[in-house]
């Protein structure tokens, strides 16, 4: 098992090693693999890498991401057409439906309206991080499926059957009810714990997860 030392040198070392991220002005601080995350990113999307980075490393159990947005010179775009390029972005992503809007205030852009499943939310979310001047992105989109299936349960236990990333053993337990997923147990990786959280999300009648997995690091 890693020790405390080891983990935090091996966030850094990570954050080091991933060239989507600038790290000069992250700090790294670890408490037996609970990861805070604090200094300055030039980008929304380096935010989102610095985190997804810390996750990766064994023997880390959480990560708070505690990094501010500070937009280089000339980033900078005021709010009609930072709303302009997010709305382009949502319109020329084919996984995004028509329901979706896009308005942007002081560089964080606020995404509304409706989906029918939760692999559509994510996916505008991701069509807006990287654009230029984005600070921050704040997701207040519904999902709403009007198809009703009876065993949202085994449908998602058998998409995390098929998953590798999960093993054999996993004692991971999937209640629904009326659209919401509950998902609790244990998992060894964060890895392990988004493959479990996307594969609940792909499920068609789910409007709602809810997340009581640890990860055991």
């Amino acid at each position: 098992m890693p020790t405390s030392k080891d983990i935090r040198s091996a966030v850094k070392a990570e954050l080091d090693f991933d060239p989507f991220i600038e790290p000069t002005n992250i700090i790294v601080k670890n408490l037996n693999g609970d990861i805070a995350l604090n200094g300055t990113v030039p980008s929304y999307a380096q935010f989102l890498e610095a985190g997804a980075a810390a996750r990766r490393v064994a023997g880390v159990t959480s990560v708070h991401n505690h990094l501010e947005v500070v937009l280089p010179s000339g980033h900078w775009r005021d709010d009609v057409s930072l709303t302009a390029a997010a709305s382009n972005a949502l319109d020329f992503n084919v996984m995004v439906p028509e329901s979706v809007d896009a308005t942007a205030i002081d560089g964080k852009i606020w995404l509304t309206g409706t989906v029918s499943c939760g692999s559509q939310r994510i996916a505008a979310e991701s069509a807006v991080a990287g654009l230029t001047g984005v600070r921050g992105v704040k997701d207040d989109i519904h999902v709403r499926s009007y198809t009703e299936i009876a065993d949202v349960s085994g449908l998602v236990l058998g998409a995390l059957n098929r998953n590798a990333l999960i093993s054999d053993d996993s004692d991971v337990t999937v209640d629904a009810s009326d659209g919401t997923v509950t998902l609790s147990g244990h998992v060894r990786t964060w890895a392990e714990h988004d493959a479990v959280l996307d594969a609940a999300w792909m499920g068609l009648g789910v409007s709602t997860v809810r997340d009581q997995l640890s990860v055991t690091g």
